[in-house]
């Protein structure tokens, strides 16, 4: 494990703890010499992030659409920045670019984003480890779901066992390098051929 995709808020969030949070993340992965890939802006729990790695001398990639760029979202110091004509290419360059993907609180674009690569990885077009930094409850809500789904039999115990939870960033990165992507059927009910 080399690089290292955080999805994470645009907006700093309600909570001081969020922001704390995001700036400790940064920092490790730097300390770690493990390459910071993110969405490339400059604002919210992404500019904490990357300005945190880049601080403790942190290689950091951005991947921004061009529609961002021209709104001035766009992270001016970073060691890359990539500049995609859309968010679906950056959602692709972001994984091409990684080894790993951990979530952070966010919003839609970061449910978004964490929900693809763990459909990709329930379909083997990864194999990456996905993790979840479940910090002051905020994911809470999303594990019960995923239960939910689990219990009526849309999700099996095995794929939602994929997805690798933890309160801290250290563990995190820890059982994320020693994950092996199970080898599984996605489907629960289909008939053997």
């Amino acid at each position: 494990m080399k690089s290292v995709c955080v999805f994470c808020g645009s907006s700093p969030g309600a909570r001081e703890d969020y922001g704390v949070m995001a700036k400790r993340l940064g920092t490790l992965l730097a300390e770690q010499d493990l390459t910071l890939v993110f969405g490339g802006g400059n604002v919210g729990m992404m500019g904490i992030l990357a300005d945190a790695a880049l601080a403790a001398g942190g290689r950091v990639l951005g991947v921004i659409p061009r529609a961002l760029v021209a709104r001035e979202l766009a992270h001016k110091g970073l060691t890359e920045q990539h500049i995609v004509a859309s968010m679906h290419e950056r959602k692709q360059r972001m994984a091409d670019l990684a080894d790993a993907f951990i979530a952070l609180p966010g919003g839609w674009g970061t449910l978004d984003e964490l929900c693809e690569m763990m459909t990709w990885a329930q379909l083997a077009i990864h194999v990456k480890p996905v993790g979840l930094l479940n910090l002051a409850g905020f994911f809470d809500g999303l594990l019960l779901q995923l239960a939910h789904a689990e219990r009526e039999r849309f999700l099996k115990p095995d794929h939602r066992a994929m997805l690798l939870v933890e309160t801290e960033p250290e563990p995190l990165l820890e059982r994320m390098r020693g994950y092996r992507s199970p080898k599984l059927d996605k489907w629960l009910d289909r008939p053997e051929p």
